[in-house]
């Protein structure tokens, strides 16, 4: 009964590099997860800046 409980767990060469893949490629998901946030919080602040230009240069324009 404890033959059948117990396994070989040793991987093959094959099975290694496969979760070595797949790990390469989780990672190369969360870079480019971070670079999209980094890209969107780039975009919110440059929009965020332009407007507040577009408004003081409408105010500076309506004072002369």
């Amino acid at each position: 009964m404890s033959k059948k409980l117990s396994r070989n767990f040793s991987l093959t060469s094959t099975e290694l590099s496969a979760g070595k893949a797949f790990h390469r490629s989780n990672d190369k998901r969360k870079t480019a997860t971070e670079y999209e946030q980094a890209q969107d919080a780039f975009q919110k602040n440059y929009e965020r800046l332009r407007a507040e230009r577009l408004a003081r240069e409408a105010a500076k324009s309506n004072e002369k």
